[in-house]
């Protein structure tokens, strides 16, 4: 993969156009793949495209806004094909690409944001930050409508219901692109269009 800070070699760079777009897994926890999804993201030219496998239970939602930030900021043209779950903080990142796919078995779980702590700490952190969650819930469950671009009504209701919802359901709101357990055109260059 080529670095921002790096020169790519003449004769390697018509063969990278040739596999297509960059491929990132986005499988597990969040947080726990943060530092390599962000690295894979870095890795994409600006105005670049990519495509994400999204298996993801969710993370932490600092990590979620991250990677949206990453999309978003670097003009990233991402789809995101989800090839088990999507759930919790994964759904911003999925919701942030230009292109989503979903299959039948795919599985999404929305949800009101949770928080915890292992540490101990005194009651006036505490408040503060039951004040700040709230305040980043809030903002959070508004950007993924926004995200998604429509559906807010619906989404909202998803979340105050912690609904698992299915692929045809995601594709039946206009949230995605239904799609079959078979090999797709446009993901092995040269086969046109998906």
């Amino acid at each position: 993969m080529t670095r921002r800070d790096e020169r790519p070699d003449p004769e390697q760079e018509g063969q990278e156009e040739d596999r297509g777009p960059l491929e990132i897994a986005l499988v597990g926890d969040l947080t726990e793949s943060e530092s390599d999804l962000t690295d894979r993201l870095l890795g994409v030219a600006p105005g670049g495209e990519c495509t994400i496998y999204i298996d993801s239970p969710g993370g932490s939602p600092y990590c979620a806004m991250s990677l949206v930030s990453l999309l978003r900021i670097r003009d990233v043209r991402a789809t995101a094909i989800v090839t088990g779950e999507c759930s919790s903080a994964a759904l911003w990142p999925f919701a942030a690409c230009r292109r989503r796919l979903v299959t039948p078995y795919s599985v999404f779980l929305f949800h009101p944001m949770k928080w915890q702590s292992e540490e101990h700490i005194g009651i006036k952190e505490a408040a503060e930050w039951s004040r700040h969650f709230a305040e980043l819930e809030r903002d959070m469950d508004v950007l993924l409508t926004q995200l998604f671009g429509r559906s807010a009504e619906l989404i909202e209701r998803w979340i105050a219901t912690h609904r698992y919802v299915t692929g045809k359901e995601m594709a039946e709101a206009g949230l995605a692109e239904l799609i079959p357990l078979q090999p797709l055109r446009g993901l092995v260059p040269g086969s046109g269009g998906l």
